[in-house]
């Protein structure tokens, strides 16, 4: 158990397009430390002093999302300063945070579904490298969250533009079949014995896709929890999300996204630091589970730890 009196430093905001979320999780997670009892935590905003500013604290609680804070190098840092930290090390952190790197890790396991894709860098004919795929399309910039760069391409035609908005994000673009499907997630909270997998949270959004308007704002997607699949799909998707997690290396906490189609769970990606926020997936999830939102934040906190 993590002491009362420990000076904890919730780390949020940060230098990714997702820092505006992560101000929204570092808060939330912080007010709700302040309820648990530990009066020396402080919600620290990160930045390229963030080694300065992290003198003296004893933990640090990983509230940041995407680059810098979600890719293993906060993670790094702090192995460095020799801070224990919440979450996924640096190893997991890495490796997670590229779609593409993801992939190829899971693919190791043939009781894993991956949607067919195919991984094309800066220069690449982009053309040339989907001409085997089957229309609709989806890109990805293979690092980033919150949907940032992502597009739905229906046609050749569109396949240039949709490129092209996702490079302004990263060099390299993951681009997949675009299937219809049920999207679902599913948490997986704390390590060895106390590991749990939460409930399948099934998200129906009102655009055609789950966007980054559907994930942040109230009204605009309906949660269905628990998803409405057959006993059988649920065990199925728990069971694969614990060997994504696994695999991958994760540890203390992650969410692993899934498209069902037909009787296929095919998996997305693993977010190794899921939001926090009063909209967030792993909040609602666990709430169903019997742990409210201050249990999810003292569970995450008991996950502390170094050379993960």
């Amino acid at each position: 158990m993590i002491d009362k009196n420990a000076k904890i430093a919730v780390l949020a905001g940060g230098m990714s397009s997702e820092a505006e979320v992560s101000m929204r999780s570092g808060k939330g997670c912080y007010e709700a430390l302040k309820r648990l009892g530990y009066k020396n935590a402080e919600l620290v905003v990160v930045d390229e002093n963030i080694a300065q500013k992290l003198k003296g604290f004893d933990i640090a609680y990983n509230a940041l999302h995407g680059k810098y804070g979600e890719d293993g190098c906060i993670q790094g840092l702090l192995e460095i300063l020799k801070i224990p930290y919440t979450g996924c090390g640096v190893m997991a952190s890495s490796v997670c945070m590229n779609k593409e790197y993801t992939k190829r890790i899971l693919s190791t396991c043939k009781d894993i579904p991956l949607i067919k894709s195919v991984f094309v860098r800066k220069g690449d004919d982009v053309r040339e490298m989907t001409k085997n795929l089957n229309y609709p399309l989806i890109t990805k910039p293979v690092c980033e969250g919150s949907s940032f760069g992502m597009t739905k391409v229906n046609t050749p035609d569109e396949l240039e533009k949709a490129y092209e908005d996702a490079i302004k994000y990263n060099d390299d673009v993951l681009i997949e079949e675009y299937l219809v499907g049920i999207a679902a997630t599913v948490g997986v909270i704390g390590d060895g014995a106390d590991r749990q997998v939460t409930e399948i949270l099934e998200m129906r959004p009102k655009h055609e896709w789950y966007d980054y308007e559907c994930k942040y704002t109230k009204g605009m997607t309906e949660f269905v929890l628990p998803a409405e699949i057959s006993d059988e799909m649920t065990k199925r998707v728990k069971e694969i999300a614990l060997k994504a997690f696994e695999i991958a290396g994760c540890s203390g906490v992650s969410r692993v996204d899934f498209h069902i189609v037909g009787d296929i769970p095919y998996v997305l990606e693993i977010n190794t630091s899921p939001g926090m926020t009063e909209t967030s997936d792993l909040p609602a999830q666990a709430n169903a589970m019997g742990i409210d939102y201050d249990n999810l934040v003292q569970l995450i906190l008991n996950s502390a730890g170094l050379n993960k």
